[in-house]
């Protein structure tokens, strides 16, 4: 239980000591919203790392010299741990926003520095507000900033693979024209989930697959690009699960 202890004061503390520090990077950001935006990544892109040390996570990372550093991207990817958000965000080279179920939003100081980052809440269950989600990541590609979401809609609890992923997270995408960043990540419920509540050592394996362009596809493949790209996923999994 030493690690879920380290690893809830440390994260209490960063957000508790991170409101003045809020502040003063809201002041920034009325004078140049681009070094509020990238201090704030890097504040918190340290914070889990740090996170990730004190579980004693060890993360060995494939392929990111794939991702493109020069434009912004759609990441998708599997999920089956809270800690897939903390190990993929520490890895983002430019600002990011992920896409995080809407009662995130209710939590204090967590959903604002969450909104400082441009990331956006949604509630699937309300198709209304599930497109203004997406329109609003969108707009984020279309300004520069990337979108990670994880398509199955919610954390893998099954012993499946992977969940079906939803088509209408691909909009994004097929709206923009930017490049798909898939992300398999291996062994990562080991580190909680596994034998919740305790934390513990892990090795987990994240690996980017090559950019997948919708507009480079062919006219069936774009209209399953949820299905491709899972296939990718699923492929890139079962290679890596022999690593771990």
């Amino acid at each position: 239980m030493l690690r879920v202890i380290l690893a809830l004061l440390f994260a209490i503390l960063f957000l508790i000591l991170g409101i003045p520090v809020l502040c003063v990077e809201w002041i920034i950001g009325k004078y140049n919203r681009q070094a509020a935006d990238i201090s704030q990544l890097r504040m918190v892109q340290w914070a889990f790392r740090v996170i990730l040390f004190l579980c004693g996570t060890k993360v060995t990372v494939i392929g990111e010299e794939r991702v493109p550093r020069d434009q912004a991207v759609l990441y998708i990817g599997n999920h089956k741990s809270y800690f897939d958000t903390i190990i993929t965000y520490a890895r983002c080279p430019r600002l990011t926003g992920y896409i995080a179920k809407s009662n995130m939003e209710k939590v204090p100081l967590l959903s604002t520095w969450m909104k400082r980052l441009h990331c956006l809440f949604i509630n699937r269950e309300e198709v209304r507000e599930a497109l203004k989600t997406i329109l609003a990541g969108i707009d984020n590609i279309r300004n520069g900033i990337s979108v990670c979401i994880f398509p199955e809609g919610t954390r893998n609890q099954t012993d499946a693979l992977m969940l079906p992923f939803k088509e209408g997270s691909f909009k994004i995408a097929e709206k923009t024209g930017c490049a798909i960043i898939p992300m398999a990540i291996t062994n990562s419920a080991q580190i909680l989930e596994n034998h919740f509540p305790k934390i513990k050592a892990a090795h987990v394996i994240l690996e980017y697959g090559e950019p997948v362009y919708p507009k480079e596809l062919d006219k069936e493949t774009r209209k399953k690009l949820g299905a491709h790209c899972q296939d990718i996923i699923a492929n890139m999994l079962r290679r890596n699960e022999e690593l771990i």
